[in-house]
């Protein structure tokens, strides 16, 4: 069953000899296979809108996505062959890079996908106002192996507080149920990040509306100063119904992350037809208006992480000498 198991992984991601037809003549097809997240976060509806694009604009890739249990999970499935690539949380990234509690990964960026200032969402009328007054409340952190808790973990340690001991903490099995629990008080609030984040614009747009909390100045900076690989956000007025301030915070950056065995000639391919496309992917999707060329390098926590074969495009193209 294992050696079975094993070959059927090697069908699925290095099927590169299908045949797809441009017209009258055939091409080869290359497959890639994308690891996403659980239903209702951001991540499998980003991961569908790259898988798109890319697929229309080069008839010759097979983007596929695939749900999963998130930046966690899609790590391991990287390292071990079972993904191309795939959808990966800036905190899991970082640690995975530093090798902080595990040995340093040998995964490579692909892109930097967009960035994740990092708040919670309550239901407008609740008296809830600021991240201390949550404290010993149910609170729901995000899908189980997301990188949701671990971004709140980072922001809440650094203002002196602990995630499963100040607050009572709730993981979801699906990101989709989070706003469902605040709106019927399961929950006193839902933790999430990004611009057009499904779980706050499911909240926003629900009856009687919601509000954001974010870290303030003072918080923003202790957090700086203990982690700092977190960076100073905004989510720009107008991101949601009814917000129209802009909400400063703090967060990292996500990436697509590709195993350490993709060819240099298939990332290069990615590259380029990715980076061709920056305005349709951003017309498609405005949180993925961020997936720059120019955002990737200078997110990147060192140029050496980032693919050889994109860096190979990224050179041809002017992006770095």
């Amino acid at each position: 069953m294992k050696l079975a198991g094993i070959a059927w992984a090697g069908l699925l991601l290095f099927a590169g000899a299908a045949m797809a037809q441009d017209g009258d003549k055939a091409i080869a097809r290359t497959n890639i296979s994308l690891g996403t997240a659980t239903p209702g976060g951001g991540f499998p509806v980003y991961g569908n809108a790259f898988a798109e694009v890319m697929n229309a604009a080069d008839p010759a890739l097979s983007i596929q996505p695939r749900n999963t249990k998130g930046s966690n999970e899609n790590i391991p499935l990287l390292e071990s062959d079972q993904l191309d690539i795939a959808l990966i949380a800036g905190e899991p990234a970082y640690e995975a890079f530093m090798g902080i509690g595990r040995p340093a990964t040998k995964l490579k960026i692909l892109t930097a996908m967009y960035s994740s200032p990092g708040m919670f969402v309550v239901r407008a009328d609740s008296p809830y106002k600021t991240i201390k007054d949550l404290v010993g409340q149910p609170v729901a952190f995000g899908a189980r192996g997301s990188g949701l808790p671990i971004l709140s973990r980072y922001i809440l340690d650094g203002i002196g507080l602990k995630q499963d001991e100040d607050f009572k903490s709730i993981y979801l099995d699906r990101a989709g149920d989070g706003p469902a629990m605040v709106q019927d008080g399961r929950a006193a609030a839902l933790w999430g990040a990004g611009i057009g984040w499904p779980g706050f614009a499911a909240m926003a747009q629900a009856p009687g509306g919601a509000r954001f909390i974010a870290p303030d100045a003072g918080e923003i900076a202790r957090v700086r100063a203990k982690h700092t690989f977190l960076k100073p956000l905004t989510v720009p007025a107008n991101s949601y119904p009814n917000q129209p301030a802009a909400i400063d915070s703090i967060g990292s950056w996500s990436f697509v992350l590709a195993r350490e065995s993709l060819p240099d000639d298939v990332a290069y391919r990615l590259a380029r037809t990715l980076h061709g496309q920056e305005g349709a992917l951003c017309k498609k999707l405005p949180q993925a208006c961020e997936t720059t060329a120019s955002n990737t390098v200078a997110a990147a926590p060192n140029a050496v992480l980032i693919h050889p074969g994109v860096m190979k495009y990224f050179r041809e193209a002017g992006v770095v000498k």
